[in-house]
Parts: C-alpha cells; structure tokens; sequence
C-alpha cells in the first residue's frame, strides 16, 4: 500500500481541519496517509525584514527536512512549481508508487512559503494554481488531490 506523508508548517484553521479530517477519513483504506504539522516560526511586528523571513524559513526548513523518513521522495508545493491537472497528478502518484522508492512526501511551507534548502531537495516543485492560495488551503486543495488521484486510479464515480 502506497505511503504518503504532508508535511505542513502551521496549524490549520477549524473551517479547513474539518475538510481535511474528511479527506484524511476517505483515503484511509486507498494508502497509508500521515499528515504531520511542524511549528511555524513566530514573526513579530508589522514591519518584517526580509532577512527575518529568510531566518524563519530557514529554520522550518531544517524542521522539514529533518522529518523527512528515509527513502522519501520530497515535493515541494511552491509558487515556482510546475503546474498539471488531476489526471498528471494521479500519474504522478502512480509513478512513485511503481517505482517502490519510498515514501511520497508532500511539504507545504508557512505563509511565506519555503526554505531554498526544502525547494533543492525536493525532486519536484508542484504548484497547485497559478492564483495565491493560503498555506492552509493548500493543504485540503492537496489532501483532495489525492483523494480525487485514488479515485481516477480505480476508476471511481468522484471524478466527472
């Protein structure tokens, strides 16, 4: 059974956890689905430096990749990542689990995004629109994602 981790930085607000735990609910007998939501750095004050941001995501970066199991296969959700529809996504997902290299991992940064060190490691950057998403939306958009990826491998009624 395919295993597949998120990474998150932050917790999600009520509105958002309770979409999740739903997804989270259904992808349960498809894969071994694990979310794990790492502290994000406290920024003080309405005028934050730059260097200050570049402190922060270094840190949750280090945070990310020191929870990373071995043998994972990290993608990175950033702004820079290659877009695809849910039929690419599915493929991707299909892929890894062929290939048996290890877990899939999924990071999604804080509300600044993520380390330069988290983006290199990852043999992918995905990103989930071309529009700004919250981090926090991001999460339930990608948790449905792969629910919705399950759902086309089986040839479910879910995706029209």
């Amino acid at each position: 059974m395919q295993k597949i981790t998120l990474l998150c930085v932050g917790k999600p607000a009520d509105f958002y956890a309770a979409g999740i735990r739903e997804y989270e609910k259904r992808l349960g007998p498809l894969c071994r689905f694990t979310a794990k939501e790492l502290a994000e750095e406290p920024l003080q004050g309405k005028n934050v430096s730059e260097a200050q941001v570049a402190a922060a995501l270094r840190r949750e970066g280090e945070r990310i990749l020191g929870s990373l199991p071995k043998k994972s296969r990290l993608v990175a959700l950033c702004v820079e990542g290659r877009q695809m529809d849910s039929e690419g996504f599915e493929k991707l997902l299909s892929s890894c689990a062929m290939e048996g290299t290890g877990e899939l991992v999924f990071a999604i940064g804080s509300s600044h995004g993520l380390s330069r060190e988290v983006k290199e490691r990852a043999e992918r950057l995905l990103s989930l629109s071309a529009m700004t998403l919250p981090h926090q939306l991001a999460r339930l958009f990608l948790t449905e994602q792969i629910y919705r990826a399950f759902q086309i491998r089986a040839g479910g009624k879910y995706h029209k």
